[in-house]
């Protein structure tokens, strides 16, 4: 049986949901960053996986939560959007970590930790574009956005210099691709953080 609080509720729950998902992403950006700057560089994969299920419960309650609430704070279609572009995230993330668990061996020479900084970086301005929902105020969304949009031109210039690395004779053919495939994978990270700014930056335009 629904409550008629759920049912007819403000739906502020979606925020603080949405939230939820937003940090939990947060957080496994911050412990990929944790392990590629440490000195053995081991990967510890408990926390991408506690991040990643914790991204997960928090969908599924917005799921359950759409189901059940009448009135949404902000349109269904807009929250199951941003609900999907967060949890893309930590998954690109904890795919970067279980397949560098396996290759660990051959990428002692490789500094991730740089890019992994950014998308730390990117996954924290995702945050507070989320947090900033509440609010509806397209100035400061605004300027976040411009801030996400800067950090995802650095990577892109970032991914350039990787070429020079892949091209320069140093590496043997192992090396080359999975240097490639790894930072690859890590900029496809950065463009979820992206496309999610975007949602939310799209859901103040339309709202604001």
């Amino acid at each position: 049986m629904f409550s008629l609080q759920t049912i007819f509720g403000q739906g502020n729950q979606f925020y603080t949901l949405l939230e939820e998902a937003a940090v939990a992403a947060h957080d496994s950006t911050k412990a990929l960053h944790a392990m590629l700057k440490t000195a053995d560089r081991q990967p510890a994969l408990d926390a991408f996986k506690l991040a990643r299920q914790r991204e997960r419960e928090a969908s599924d309650k917005i799921s359950h939560e759409l189901v059940n609430s009448f009135i949404t704070p902000i349109e269904r279609e807009d929250i199951e959007a941003l609900a999907s572009a967060l949890y893309k995230i930590p998954k690109q993330v904890e795919k970067f970590a279980d397949r560098y668990s396996l290759a660990t061996r051959h990428l002692e020479h490789i500094d991730f930790a740089p890019r992994a900084a950014m998308l730390e970086q990117a996954s924290g301005v995702v945050v507070q574009m989320v947090q900033q929902l509440r609010h509806l105020k397209l100035e400061p969304m605004k300027a976040l956005n411009d801030q996400l949009r800067s950090l995802e031109n650095e990577a892109d210039r970032l991914m350039l210099e990787l070429y020079r690395d892949i091209y320069s004779g140093r590496l043997d053919n192992l090396q080359m691709f999975l240097l490639k495939e790894f930072f690859e994978i890590l900029e496809k990270a950065i463009d979820r953080c992206r496309e999610a700014g975007v949602v939310a930056y799209e859901i103040v335009l339309k709202n604001s």
